[in-house]
């Protein structure tokens, strides 16, 4: 089984109210072979809100306590992203998911690139909350834009 970021699955939970959709990536989850999942719905926030950028790291400093997640409004909303994350977790351990293919630049779901952090469009290399914390138990996290190499 494989565990695909909701927005890549169609569904309009991105922050803004809208979808990524990857056709392909949906028509596993329409076979059965994929399973979808939004870590920012499970943490706790609703569609649409205030897009969110790490601050001071990435998804592993913020396990780490030494980073936080920021919104655009100054709020920090990091408890909500490491909640998230642990309900990813919990999932994918469920499923016993082979693989996790996750929406890059998301501060919870980046698994090469995300934001720096100061909401000027300008990406860094890094991960999100979810991808650390499900590659600290040792899944394979991928991002949609590297479906070719998986």
């Amino acid at each position: 089984m494989i565990l695909i970021s909701a927005c890549l699955g169609g569904k309009e939970c991105r922050y803004n109210g809208t979808h990524s959709l990857d056709e392909p990536l949906q028509k596993l989850v329409e076979q059965g072979k994929a399973m979808l999942v939004c870590p920012e719905l499970l943490g706790g926030f609703t569609t649409p809100r205030d897009p969110a950028e790490i601050r001071g790291g990435d998804g592993n400093d913020v396990l780490k306590g030494s980073a936080r997640v920021v919104d655009q409004s100054g709020n920090d909303v990091t408890e909500l992203y490491v909640k998230g994350a642990e309900e990813t977790l919990k999932i994918a351990k469920s499923i016993n998911a082979e693989s996790v293919i996750l929406k890059e630049n998301s501060p919870s779901c980046g698994s090469s690139q995300i934001y720096d952090g100061n909401f000027s469009g300008t990406k860094i290399s890094g991960i999100g909350v979810t991808t650390a914390l499900l590659k600290k138990h040792g899944f394979n996290v991928i991002s949609e834009i590297k479906l070719e190499d998986w």
